[in-house]
């Protein structure tokens, strides 16, 4: 696959900021997008003369660039041929100044799972399994019983809905790849929150589609730009409970002035995170038309992966059809223990608030003590701080953050082109005391990183 000089320009973002020589920065920068996944393993870089066309530098800065990269282990080059990319055969041994023995892990927002609810669940699903067992076990719709708890979950919003508006799939991340799959053309355009959840965005970019990026800014969305950018797009993907990654919630006068021109995707899934005020209404409240994604994976357990859709039945037929190319249905056994989960309102239930206030709390008041200078608003809900530093140092933080015992998923991953170098996404999943341990190694990571030190891991994924 060949990377065109513009596309990787865009990546690159901000890469002139720093007091580096420019090829380091450069190189620097492209490796992290190497470490990232952004640049994919294989693919063929333009030509040193088209990007150094494209960045505005010299050629030399460029090749030098390159050639530090091929040093390393990050290019592999051949005559008359475009640079790949490729990682290193030899991992770095690790180095931790830390003496800490575990690395504590940010880069993952999910919360731990509640073991006597989800074990009672799945007992209770174990008695109901055996009724299924004359049938074949492969439903592209899902079960009966799940169907008919989420459509009550939607009832008790507020949201009429019956079970044959409804589709269970492996998760919210799954149903998003198959609405897309289904619902766009090379070349189409989504409109996306910016920033926004970063498997979405790789989603509709293996689409082929073209992100149309709108920001969420500190009070959260701008109807009227929102509503100006779908005039363009062929479909939209919008966080509006709880947004993933700064916590924003829509207002309910933006809900009901939002009206968009392209359909779409509502992604619900920490709507039952409330954690200061009431839920909010389904904004399908107010655009009957809009595709509605949900799943138990931030309100029970992340390791149970049960999804869905709400839909007109007539977009469930044309998903039904294209689902076999990937899937042939969700486990039963999984469908029958979160249908008992959301019938005993589990995804509900009152301590989940009060422990995540406490720990959302206990990272804020971190970040005042170990990070003064780091601006995290406080969410109304959801499971994340967006913090902001005063440099964009976001992507090489998070490549030396590994070396002081915590990993963090870096801004860039949540937008388009570089952005959010200023940013981290902070989850508040983790007890208190760790919480603490974390921003404290945070805070030696970027002391040492303002003394030159450099990374030497592989950034984590991020969920």
């Amino acid at each position: 696959m060949k990377i065109s000089s513009h596309a990787v320009a865009r990546m690159l973002g901000t890469w002139q900021e720093g007091p580096r020589p420019a090829h380091q920065r450069l190189s620097d920068r492209l490796r992290l997008l190497v470490l990232d996944g952004r640049l994919s393993l294989g693919a063929a870089l333009p030509s040193e003369r088209d990007l150094a066309t494209a960045l505005g530098t010299s050629r030399t800065t460029v090749g030098t660039a390159y050639r530090t990269l091929v040093d390393h282990g990050y290019l592999a080059t051949k005559a008359r041929a475009r640079a790949t990319v490729r990682l290193p055969h030899d991992t770095p041994s690790e180095r931790r100044v830390s003496t800490d023995s575990a690395t504590i892990d940010l880069s993952i927002a999910a919360p731990p799972a509640p073991v006597e609810i989800l074990h009672a669940a799945f007992a209770a699903a174990l008695e109901q399994l055996p009724r299924h067992f004359e049938r074949h076990g492969y439903d592209r719709y899902g079960t009966a019983e799940l169907r008919e708890a989420v459509a009550e979950w939607y009832q008790r919003r507020g949201l009429p809905t019956a079970p044959d508006h409804i589709m269970i799939t492996n998760g919210a991340q799954h149903a998003i790849g198959l609405l897309a799959r289904t619902l766009l053309a090379p070349r189409d355009k989504v409109l996306i929150d910016h920033p926004t959840y970063p498997h979405a965005i790789r989603t509709f970019t293996e689409a082929r589609a073209l992100p149309l990026p709108v920001a969420v800014g500190p009070s959260g969305w701008d109807t009227a730009q929102l509503q100006a950018a779908a005039r363009a797009a062929q479909l939209a993907y919008l966080i509006p409970d709880f947004h993933n990654p700064t916590g924003l919630c829509m207002s309910a006068g933006a809900r009901r002035q939002l009206r968009l021109a392209c359909l779409a995707i509502i992604d619900e899934t920490m709507t039952d995170l409330a954690l200061d005020g009431e839920k909010p209404e389904p904004c399908a409240v107010h655009m009957p038309a809009a595709v509605s994604v949900g799943s138990v994976s931030k309100s029970i357990w992340g390791g149970l992966r049960t999804g869905w859709i709400r839909a007109v039945p007539s977009l469930l037929e044309r998903l039904d059809q294209a689902r076999p190319a990937t899937d042939l249905g969700t486990p039963v056994i999984e469908q029958l223990a979160t249908a008992v989960l959301l019938n005993e309102r589990q995804t509900e239930r009152s301590d989940t608030p009060q422990q995540l206030r406490s720990q959302r709390d206990a990272l804020r008041q971190s970040l005042t003590e170990y990070l003064p200078d780091v601006h995290a608003p406080q969410p109304a809900g959801g499971i994340t701080l967006w913090a902001t530093f005063r440099e964009p140092i976001s992507s090489r933080l998070a490549a030396i953050a590994p070396d002081y015992g915590v990993t963090i998923a870096a801004g860039p991953r949540f937008g388009i082109g570089g952005a959010f170098e200023r940013h981290i996404r902070l989850p508040y999943t983790l007890p208190s005391s760790q919480l603490a341990e974390a921003v404290r190694r945070l805070a030696q990571a970027q002391l040492a990183l303002t003394q030159g030190a450099t990374g030497t891991h592989t950034p984590a994924p991020v969920a």
